[in-house]
């Protein structure tokens, strides 16, 4: 992953919402985007969710309670969420915040587009727990 695109803007303010769930964070161009837990985690960065290409992807179900229980600034141009169902291996750059803040309401209606297509909810309790794969070759 490269460093900043040079036109990307700097965050000058990031808050945690904790009641409401939301990540706030204002650029120094004055946008100011409030991405919920949520979405941030069902569009995180990490390999683990996008795959190795496009199509790999995996379709984040039953996100809807997810916390963020701590962030971790990387260098100073990235931040690292930990959610509370135990991922915290997506790095969150500035440029991709800003491209999730300005896509947010095309993003999230294409998560429901493929939430709705594949049968799945956002709710924690009717997610199946996942079967556990058989060879359990471990990769990250």
């Amino acid at each position: 992953m490269a460093g900043l695109d040079k036109d990307t803007p700097l965050p000058t303010d990031i808050t945690l919402h904790r009641q409401s769930r939301v990540l706030e964070i204002g650029f120094e161009d004055g946008r100011s985007f409030r991405l919920p837990f949520e979405f941030l985690r069902v569009y995180s960065p990490s390999a683990e969710v996008r795959g190795h290409g496009p199509g790999q992807e995996t379709l984040q179900q039953g996100k809807r309670d997810v916390d963020i229980t701590g962030l971790e600034p990387v260098g100073n141009y990235a931040i690292k969420p930990v959610f509370s169902d135990g991922h915290d291996s997506g790095l969150y750059s500035w440029d991709y915040l800003y491209e999730l803040g300005l896509q947010h309401d095309e993003l999230w209606q294409q998560y429901l587009d493929r939430l709705a297509a594949a049968g799945g909810s956002r709710e924690a309790g009717a997610v199946p727990p996942a079967a556990p794969k058989s060879g359990c070759g471990h990769h990250h």
